[in-house]
This record gives C-alpha cells, sequence and structure tokens, in this order.
C-alpha cells in the first residue's frame, strides 16, 4: 500500500513547533509500506484540499491521513477540506474512531474528522495529538487492506463470504 501524511498545522508550518503526529502516522504505517510521501501544509483549506488531491491524483496514494485541524478552533478546516476533495463518504470508519475514543475520553465527541473516497484512495482524517494518532489508527488498521482492494474493484459481486 501507498500511504499519503497530511499535517495541517499553522505553528508546524511556520516553523515553530515539530510534527510529532505526522511522524507517529509514519511509524504506525512503516511496516505496511517503504512508499509512502509527507506533505505540511497551513490550516487552510485550499491547501489541505490541493495536498490531498496531490497524494491521490498524482502519487497515487491508495491511503492518505490527514493530521490536526478537526476540532472547533476557528482554523480547524481540514474536514471542510476534505470533503471538498472527496467524492463519496465513508462514515464508518470516523464513526468506529470515535467511538473507541470515547471509551477513552469524553472529549473525543468534539472531533469533526471525516472519511471519504476520492478515486481510488481513502482519505481518513486523525486528530492532531501523536497519542490520538495512534489510538485512530489501532483501529483503522485491520480494515485497510481490505478497504483498498474493494476500491481497486476487487469485490465478489454475487455476495460471498465476508471474513473478519
Amino acid at each position: 500500500m501507498k500511504f499519503g501524511i497530511i499535517c495541517a498545522s499553522d505553528r508546524c508550518f511556520r516553523g515553530e513547533c515539530e510534527d510529532l503526529s505526522g511522524k507517529a502516522i509514519e511509524e504506525c504505517v512503516a511496516a505496511l509500506s517503504s512508499e509512502n510521501r509527507y506533505l505540511l501544509v497551513p490550516d487552510e483549506v485550499p491547501a489541505i484540499s490541493r495536498a490531498i488531491c496531490n497524494l491521490a491524483d498524482d502519487f497515487g496514494a491508495d491511503v492518505i491521513f490527514t493530521t490536526g485541524g478537526t476540532g472547533f478552533a476557528p482554523r480547524d478546516v481540514t474536514p471542510e477540506a476534505t470533503k471538498a476533495v472527496i467524492e463519496r463518504e465513508a462514515p464508518g470508519i470516523s464513526e468506529a474512531i470515535r467511538a473507541k475514543s470515547l471509551e477513552i475520553t469524553p472529549r473525543a465527541m468534539l472531533s469533526r474528522a471525516i472519511s471519504g473516497i476520492r478515486g481510488k484512495t481513502l482519505i481518513i482524517n486523525l486528530p492532531g495529538s501523536p497519542k490520538a494518532v495512534r489510538e485512530s489508527i489501532s483501529v483503522v488498521l485491520p480494515v485497510l487492506e481490505h478497504a483498498v482492494e474493494t476500491m481497486s474493484g476487487n469485490t465478489l459481486s454475487c455476495g460471498g463470504d465476508y471474513k473478519k
């Protein structure tokens, strides 16, 4: 699998702090792929949308993880930038992440993160903290291979056997 990683953070983009969440994503997917691309962008809808399109359309990422910009702050616009470029939503992914996160902290209900599909690329918004990134990715890792397979058209057309 090819992964795209986008950190949306004004402070990291300006060099005021280091992006630890993007690095956490890289660590989490390192065993699944050595072909990853990382982009750091400011908290701006056009910049985030362009980064998603670049990784999906030009790089050909199977999965794009974004980190940051999913909360209530005025500059938290990652969900809006994602909605602007996806073709179909995949709400179950974000719902599963929020459900698991709610077991850890009630603040998880403040997440506005979404997930969706652009072409054959799955885009998943993750929180901005390294700890929350690791917790969230652990929820989706078991289904990523099947999701990518399904998006590529490798599905059973007449029902079939669902595997856990």
